[in-house]
């Protein structure tokens, strides 16, 4: 059993904490949100009313946050989880934020004598209630190891991206890559269905053929051949328009500091912008079903 911290219980945080529960760790959580702290709480977590008091006594803090600015003022702003955390304590931020950010909280995590790993996910609200979580974790061989265990009681595919800030690049990297082939995916099904093939038909074609990808057999856009998919719940959101707008942005932010063409990430980022901007942040991001179709 491991004393953990956990703040941040917001969609992906509330199942997060909550599976490390279940994996028999002793769990203070905290949010601002204090509806958020008694949903934990009735799931076997312990409340506690402050960052110094979730992290007082914690071998590990998990943290899962909206932006960079939040992860480097919650650790190392005022009053932060640095200023309380025992000596010796790991830092793992599973927020996605930016990789300038990320490598920021690493360098002030070791000048004040912690250790730290960037630790993103995919897999959405479901698989953060499942335990089922993929993460992707940047840092030291050594606080790698150390953060794993913890991990693993949230997630299924645990990987080491390799040093400071690969994990939130791995992050962004295959959250652009999503991003396209939601579009792609979407367009390929209006266009079969403009030629005379219905959804069931193409997907049993083009699911077994060259065109497969994750977006089309798990998260299919079009409503009917894979049940599960918001597209056969109106929409409503398991990765909101807003969220992978959000990474788009951080794709794009990245790219040109680093020099790397992304025409396509461009464009799929312009075609998201242009669904927040018409009001649809909440919808699920494979709604761009409906943008493509003229629908939105």
């Amino acid at each position: 059993m491991t004393r953990i911290a956990f703040i941040g219980l917001g969609n992906m945080g509330a199942g997060m904490c909550a599976n490390l529960v279940k994996a028999g760790h002793d769990v203070a959580a905290f949010d601002l949100n204090a509806d958020a702290v008694a949903a934990a709480v009735s799931k076997g977590a312990r409340a506690a009313g402050s960052v110094e008091a979730a992290v007082r006594n914690a071998e590990v803090v998990v943290s899962m946050l909206p932006a960079g600015k939040h992860v480097l003022g919650v650790y190392f702003g005022p009053d932060g989880v640095s200023d309380h955390a025992p000596p010796g304590a790991l830092f793992i931020d599973c927020s996605t934020i930016a990789v300038t950010d990320a490598r920021e909280a690493h360098a002030k995590a070791e000048a004040s004598g912690f250790r730290m790993v960037d630790a993103p996910v995919s897999g959405g609200t479901a698989a953060a209630e499942a335990g089922t979580l993929t993460f992707m974790a940047g840092g030291t061989a050594e606080a790698y190891a150390q953060a794993e265990p913890v991990l693993k009681g949230m997630g299924k595919n645990i990987f080491h991206a390799g040093a400071a800030g690969n994990g939130q690049a791995a992050k962004i990297a295959n959250n652009m890559l999503l991003g396209i082939s939601m579009i792609a995916t979407s367009e390929a099904f209006n266009l079969a269905e403009k030629l005379g093939l219905d959804a069931q038909t193409f997907f049993n074609i083009s699911s077994v053929s060259s065109g497969q990808c994750w977006s089309m057999t798990s998260y299919c856009p079009a409503p009917g051949p894979v049940p599960a998919a918001p597209s056969n719940r109106d929409y409503r959101p398991g990765f909101a328009v807003a969220m992978m707008l959000k990474d788009l942005h951080l794709a794009g932010d990245a790219a040109r500091a680093a020099g790397a063409d992304i025409r396509l990430g461009e464009m799929a980022e312009a075609i998201y912008q242009s669904l927040s901007d018409a009001g649809h942040d909440g919808l699920d991001f494979s709604g761009v079903m409906r943008r493509v179709k003229g629908e939105i």
